[in-house]
């Protein structure tokens, strides 16, 4: 197998399975917006650091993270809703990041990779930082996974239940802009919101309870991985994009079996 394909196959499966398993929580809450406007806000982070000659990835992930809190926090502090907040904070994220590019004057051709993704090109690095990522991820699903399924499904109660839920959005939310970040260089910007949202969308229509659609979901995520990867390599095209288009067929084929 050609070493490229191999290195990309490695971090699709481990990017896929992230984002399946964040992306159940953010389509069950209804809250889909809150990972295209966490994509767009780290354009702000990488435009910083192209204008600062430094490394995207490490201004990108507190500038996202950073948005990501200030997100719930003017949720939890003012009277506007989720995706209000999110409209604000994405819209400044995004526009900073256009200005801190048009300003610089080196190479800019990095805020390009970072828009579409380059999964083809992945360093043995990005896949050791994807595979510790996606560790972290199931070690919290498997410690908090319960706490936030109830309250997903029912926050009142589980609050009176003494369920820490305002603790474990936080942390969701941190994970998702980390995430993101992961994401970002390895299937772009601009595929990341459906990279969370069609796996996670695939399973909410297939089953029956949210165990199963969390487990559908992580199947379905390295199922059109692998098939978009070896399609992408075969017919030479983007492989991100051939991704997303074979999780959207599945998606299509779905909603005419349900039916």
């Amino acid at each position: 197998m050609n070493i490229f394909l191999q290195n990309a196959l490695i971090a699709g499966i481990a990017i896929s399975i992230t984002c399946s398993l964040l992306g159940v929580f953010l389509v069950q809450r209804k809250m889909s917006f809150l990972g295209s406007g966490l994509s767009h806000s780290a354009l702000g982070g990488i435009g910083l650091a192209i204008l600062l000659g430094i490394e995207p990835m490490y201004v990108a992930l507190p500038f996202t993270v950073l948005v990501s809190l200030l997100i719930t926090l003017v949720n939890e502090r003012t009277k506007l809703e989720m995706d209000t907040s999110i409209g604000i904070l994405f819209s400044a994220a995004t526009a900073l990041g256009i200005i801190f590019i048009a300003q610089s004057s080196g190479y800019v051709g990095d805020a390009y990779s970072y828009l579409f993704g380059s999964i083809l090109g992945v360093t043995p690095m990005d896949i050791v930082v994807a595979i510790a990522f996606t560790a972290i991820t199931i070690a919290f699903m498997w410690r908090y996974w319960e706490e936030l399924a109830y309250s997903t499904f029912d926050a009142e109660l589980a609050l009176s239940d003494n369920v820490h839920i305002r603790r474990n959005t936080y942390l969701l939310h941190i994970l998702l802009a980390i995430a993101i970040v992961v994401a970002m260089k390895i299937i772009g910007i601009v595929l990341c919101t459906a990279f969370l949202t069609l796996p996670a969308a695939i399973a909410r229509v297939v089953a029956g309870t949210f165990t199963k659609m969390t487990l559908i979901a992580v199947v379905v995520g390295i199922a059109t991985t692998v098939v978009g990867m070896f399609v992408s390599f075969l017919v030479d095209f983007p492989s991100g994009a051939t991704i997303i288009v074979v999780q959207s067929l599945v998606f299509g084929v779905c909603m005419v079996v349900k039916r």
